[in-house]
């Protein structure tokens, strides 16, 4: 497939040939909500504890004796049922997160770039060059490109210290790099803007 080649304003300079078994694929839903599901779950913590009635604190006697007093019968006042007693089934520190194919998370992104394609809401520049590091560059840019109300995430090619720690500044930016650009954060963005030469490391990274 072709697409317009911009420059860093969002002027057309010419076109650029992507690859259709990258950015032209059939959509692939269910791949999709696999790896947005385990990116998610990775995210969490998996800390929560609470302490059963073995980690409670006291209740070593029993509170009283077991006939004749009309009570049922207990042997703990650290049991699930009692003000204080330890918590039955409470949550346990683990690990969330799910082990998801590489096959699988590459046919994924290539379904969600292709798909922000097909919408238009992929754009292409030469390059994004910057000599200093300032917001307002970035605003400017955005400004330039209708972008200032939207979720914008940049797949830059190289590490451009300057733009990177400029761009942090902005809420509604994201940037990545083609190695670490990751479906839930392609799903999640309005429009894609991504340099030519990160296109085509993309195109390598994900070749069948």
């Amino acid at each position: 497939m072709k697409t317009k080649l911009l420059d860093h304003v969002g002027r057309e300079t010419g076109e650029l040939e992507l690859a259709d078994s990258v950015f032209a694929t059939e959509p692939r839903p269910d791949l999709v909500h696999l790896c947005v599901v385990a990116q998610l779950a990775a995210k969490r913590a998996g800390a929560a504890k609470v302490k059963t009635r073995a980690e409670v604190r006291g209740g070593g006697r029993k509170p009283y004796r077991q006939k004749g007093t009309g009570h049922s019968r207990q042997g703990s006042i650290r049991s699930p049922q009692w003000r204080g007693g330890g918590v039955a089934f409470g949550p346990r520190p683990r690990d969330y997160g799910k082990n998801i194919p590489r096959k699988v998370r590459r046919a994924a992104l290539r379904s969600v770039l292709s798909d922000k394609a097909r919408d238009g809401k992929l754009r292409v520049v030469e390059a994004l060059k910057f000599d200093e590091y300032r917001t307002g560059a970035v605003v400017e840019l955005l400004a330039d490109m209708n972008l200032l109300d939207a979720k914008v995430l940049f797949v830059i090619d190289e590490k451009n210290e300057k733009f990177v720690k400029s761009a942090a500044n902005v809420p509604i930016v994201k940037v990545r790099h083609p190695g670490n650009a990751s479906v839930y954060e392609v799903v999640e963005a309005d429009e894609l803007v991504m340099t030519a030469a990160a296109a085509k490391a993309l195109e390598l990274r994900l070749a069948k």
